[in-house]
């Protein structure tokens, strides 16, 4: 912002769904919890009137006042992110958009398998009346944003592009597959593999318009053999993403001709489920090609996940990972819907998030780059009546009913929930830190989780084609965090801070270089990996990279042909596969290498050939190799779902040569550690305890002063190391930084037990309350008794 690095920190408040009579308030209310933007949508359906007039003024309805909403935000300093679809979901009917597109267009609405339409409210994104009728909504908003941009000398600081595109097709199974669309397949896969190559592929012409229609609409199904199908389904998957990425590039050129310039375009990423984000890369799969690498835009997170916990924390931390590393060096990471209030959704009572929730969720995110959080949503409101009734139940804009919003830390009626302190004391750690977190990167030890994109090209498969339906199942069971989730699992709660890397090698990933002098590259593998992408690390580990594959090993391309070129530059065969079964109970034993370790239960092993390997585990009731070291040490290949069992885990990626740079002795399962630092070397330790009990335990950072520490059940802690002051330098400190200071200031923010800090410095130094200050040959040492937690404790230099 304005040449400097920020974080804005950011909650939803709808003012479509208040009266203008409570704006004030729940501004007022998102100021007070800390927050310095406020973001909302600008639904086309509550704006567009019954006689097809666009109102934002409030002419007709105060809930249509837009201009009145962002002129109000900027009055109280707040900026504002602007949410204007066409889509937007929020519960609205139709997702947000009239009622009146789908009487007038009924093209397009789209064709699924077999014919059948969808049955959500999705639209085919390019049919051309819908496209026109969109692009008729950005003509009349977009003016109004651009005119109040931040660079003009207004509130609105970034834009988002419609919202979770592919969401719904995904969600209900339902590929797009209008005459229209698959024209536009038709073209696609003759400029991809030509007609006879396209006739071989998938066995269709697609110069036979009415039989190429007939085949996709049955996933290959109708004759294909296995791999046509496979091929099927792959292609249009990869064919979705493409005509996903024109949509959201149109409404940027369309917003761009309207005036909004000089702000970032967001878009907005779907994917967890069932409150895990085990499924959430499928968004950054579906959408990439519509931000990755595209000047001034950037992709956003939309996750509702419950509480944060050792089953769900490295789900999050993947999520961060892999949506990093398919940006360029100039895009950051943001969260443009970030689960926030009670979880009780269904206002029934059936879930309630504790409170600290948010703030260990933020503390995460931020360590991990995220440069936006929109806590969504952060005030509930009512759902007004529509314009014009459609007999539908309630005739609201809504189907929540009258009240909307009742889980969020300020409810409907503008009382504060439980979980308004816990979002407000989260937003006050960040912006303690603020000033030297915005300008640093997250640091990580020696090893990147692997990012297929075309693992998670699974949103689709034909109900009557068994081949996809078992591809998909194999590739949710072993991809990204691998099987049971152990991989990633083994190293968050291992101790160690890893990035990604996009194994595709987009040229416009920053994280996409193989290098083979570089980290270890650790994958999550399925029996299918693509024939480019098995080449790619072939070559990387004849080159003397570092490998660990973690799974199956990869024996098909995708569209199921064999292919194992790296299982042949590696010299490992499979040799049978073993799957435990509810009578049936697999188990490994590790060999020497690893000292007495207990034999453990698996859920799957494959028997492994590998005559130059030296076995790591095998199966106890045959002694055949189920996990292996192979080039030298260089590659470790862990064909069974170990369990995770910290401490083994530790020896096996020492033995590939990855260190911990933070170590965290004597703590139990559920501490989370990394770091952040900038290019002068001032970091920021990151610790979240997700775990149900308190952490005591001697943190050594890169080998440093070890400090003694205790954290709480469910805390976490931002420290600063080696960070500078006017002739003077913090070496470190048990407490947070409560702000910036003044060069001559610093201001911690106590937490609940007693704590220290060592300022190195020829200056004076004193303390205001209880706190202590003398000098000691190290430094200033400063010490404080157990008090409540968030008092600010002030320190002075002179």
């Amino acid at each position: 912002m304005d040449g400097v690095p920020r974080i804005l920190m950011a909650g939803e408040v709808h003012y479509f769904r208040l009266h203008r009579e409570d704006w004030a308030d729940r501004l007022d209310k998102l100021a007070a919890a800390g927050c310095d933007a406020v973001a909302s949508y600008m639904p086309w359906l509550v704006h567009e009137t019954t006689s097809g007039e666009v109102d934002l003024t409030g002419a007709t309805s105060e809930y249509h006042d837009l201009i009145g909403f962002l002129d109000l935000a900027a009055e109280r300093d707040l900026l504002v992110i602007a949410r204007p679809g066409p889509f937007v979901m929020a519960e609205l009917k139709n997702e947000g958009v009239p009622f009146r597109i789908y009487r007038d267009h009924p093209d397009a609405v789209p064709l699924g398998w077999d014919g059948k339409p969808a049955s959500t409210a999705t639209l085919d994104y390019l049919e051309p009346g819908y496209l026109a009728e969109a692009e008729r909504w950005y003509a009349a908003i977009m003016p109004v944003l651009a005119e109040r941009l931040v660079s003009k000398g207004g509130p609105v600081a970034a834009v988002q592009l419609d919202n979770e595109v592919g969401m719904l097709s995904w969600v209900t199974n339902t590929p797009e597959l209008t005459d229209r669309t698959l024209a536009d397949l038709a073209t696609w896969a003759e400029q991809t593999w030509g007609r006879e190559g396209s006739v071989d592929r998938y066995g269709v012409d697609p110069g036979d318009t009415e039989r190429w229609a007939a085949w996709w609409r049955a996933g290959g199904t109708g004759g294909g053999t296995e791999s046509q199908q496979l091929a099927v389904h792959h292609d249009l998957g990869a064919h979705h993403r493409d005509r996903y990425a024109r949509y959201l590039l149109r409404l940027r050129d369309v917003a761009l001709q309207h005036g909004v310039d000089g702000v970032p375009f967001m878009v907005n990423l779907h994917g967890t489920y069932a409150g895990r984000g085990r499924h959430f890369p499928i968004g950054i799969s579906q959408l990439s090609k519509a931000y990755a690498g595209v000047p001034q835009t950037t992709s956003g997170s939309d996750h509702y996940m419950g509480e944060l916990t050792v089953e769900k924390v490295p789900d999050l931390y993947v999520m961060n990972a892999f949506m990093a590393a398919v940006h360029d060096a100039d895009q950051p990471i943001t969260s443009l819907e970030f689960e926030a209030g009670t979880g009780d959704y269904g206002e029934d009572l059936s879930s309630l998030t504790s409170p600290e929730t948010a703030e260990l969720k933020t503390r995460l995110c931020v360590a991990q780059g995220n440069r936006l959080i929109n806590y969504y949503l952060f005030a509930g409101g009512h759902n007004p009546p529509l314009d014009e009734p459609v007999g539908d139940g309630n005739d609201r804009i809504a189907f929540t009913g009258e009240r909307h919003g009742f889980a969020a830390p300020v409810d409907p009626e503008g009382r504060l929930s439980q979980t308004y302190a816990g979002t407000a004391s989260a937003v006050r750690a960040v912006h303690g830190a603020e000033h030297l977190l915005a300008d640093m990167d997250e640091e990580y030890d020696d090893v990147v989780l692997g990012y297929v994109p075309d693992h998670y090209l699974t949103e689709y498969h034909h109900p009557d084609s068994a081949v996809r339906r078992d591809q998909v199942g194999e590739l949710e069971r072993y991809r990204g965090m691998g099987p049971r989730d152990i991989l990633a699992r083994a190293l968050l709660l291992g101790g160690y801070s890893f990035g990604a890397v996009d194994l595709s090698g987009t040229p416009t990933s920053a994280r996409a270089d193989l290098d083979p002098a570089g980290p270890v590259v650790a994958l999550a593998t399925p029996p299918v990996l693509s024939r480019a992408i098995q080449e790619r690390l072939a070559a990387y580990v004849r080159a003397g990279g570092r490998l660990l594959l973690h799974g199956r090993i990869p024996v098909t391309d995708d569209d199921g042909t064999p292919c194992t070129v790296l299982a042949d530059e590696l010299g490992v065969k499979v040799d049978g596969t073993v799957q435990g079964t509810p009578h049936f109970f697999p188990s490994v034993r590790a060999t020497a290498w690893a000292g007495d370790q207990p034999e453990v239960r698996v859920g799957m092993m494959e028997h492994l050939v590998a005559p130059d390997a030296e076995p790591l585990a095998v199966d106890v009731a045959t002694g055949a190799p189920v996990a292996v070291a192979l080039a030298g040490g260089r590659v470790v290949v862990m064909a069974c779902d170990y369990p995770s069992h910290l401490d083994f885990w530790r020896l096996v990626w020492e033995r590939i040569g990855v260190r911990r740079r933070i170590i965290a002795e004597g703590n139990t399962p559920g501490l989370v550690t990394t770091s952040s630092a900038d290019a002068t070397g001032q970091r920021l330790v990151h610790l979240i305890n997700v775990a149900p009990v308190p952490q005591t335990f001697t943190l050594t950072v890169d080998d440093d002063v070890p400090l003694e520490l205790q954290l709480g059940a469910r805390e976490g802690l931002i420290l600063p190391v080696g960070v500078r002051l006017d002739d003077a330098v913090l070496r470190w400190s048990t407490a947070e930084l409560d702000g910036p200071g003044d060069g001559s200031t610093l201001l911690l923010r106590r937490p609940a037990g007693p704590g220290r800090a060592l300022i190195e410095t020829t200056r004076n130094v004193s303390v205001d309350g209880d706190a202590a200050v003398s000098r000691t040959a190290e430094g200033w040492r400063i010490s404080w008794p157990a008090g409540p937690a968030g008092y600010r404790l002030t320190v002075r230099l002179s």
